[in-house]
């Protein structure tokens, strides 16, 4: 499924040309530590409500309210349903999950903590969704390697106290690998002090919005 999101409708409609501060509560560094057994929620669509694991040890999923808002202007820009969706940096899968609750076609989840990767699985059966694959590896090694099929959304959720440099590293490995495809979207959860991403070219930057002191960035392949 391809769509061009840089058509100048849908760029007024997802509002990409602004940048705009909602307020929110402060999230300050790996705010909401999960303890052992706690769980987040599915924010919309066809499991709403339905809520899954969390991994312990200081995992920071994204809050219910970032996916809301998220995923509110994400439908706005594109056809979600049927989409391809790349969840880096996995976690309990909520955003995945969140995307495949919504009309997402496929999830493909990248995490690296053995541990974190079964529990997102069972996320996912949890939910009897199908479609659905989880590697267990490095963000930044599975994304050096070629891929067959592009993705239409790339969503990424690093630690909080990730190297920029290191990010960048995983974004530059999108394109010339084929994880992504003109019109593929890439979205990036930071930090607001960690700053904006350092898109790689053909990635272009389309808007920042802000929720407190988290971030949320977002680009598309031109």
């Amino acid at each position: 499924m391809r769509r061009s999101v840089l058509d100048a409708a849908v760029r007024e409609r997802a509002g990409f040309a602004d940048r705009h501060e909602v307020p929110g509560p402060p999230r300050s560094g790996r705010q909401r530590v999960r303890d052992d057994g706690a769980v987040t929620r599915i924010v919309a669509g066809s499991v709403g409500g339905r809520r899954i694991e969390v991994p312990p040890r200081g995992t920071r999923p994204t809050s219910e309210r970032v996916r809301e808002a998220l995923f509110s202007a994400l439908e706005s820009a594109i056809e979600l349903s049927g989409a391809r969706v790349l969840d880096l940096y996995g976690g309990s899968g909520a955003l995945g999950l969140e995307a495949l609750s919504r009309g997402a076609g496929h999830a493909t989840f990248v995490e690296a903590d053995r541990r974190a990767a079964q529990l997102l699985r069972r996320n996912a059966a949890s939910l009897g969704f199908r479609g659905v694959r989880v590697e267990q590896a490095k963000a930044e090694t599975l994304i050096g390697t070629p891929t067959a099929q592009p993705f239409d959304v790339v969503l990424a959720d690093p630690p909080y106290d990730l190297a920029s440099e290191q990010l960048r590293r995983v974004l530059t490995g999108l394109v010339p690998n084929g994880w992504t495809a003109p019109g593929s979207l890439v979205i990036v959860e930071r930090a607001v002090r960690s700053g904006e991403p350092d898109w790689p070219a053909p990635l272009q930057a389309l808007r920042t919005k802000r929720y407190g002191d988290t971030a949320v960035h977002w680009a598309v392949h031109a």
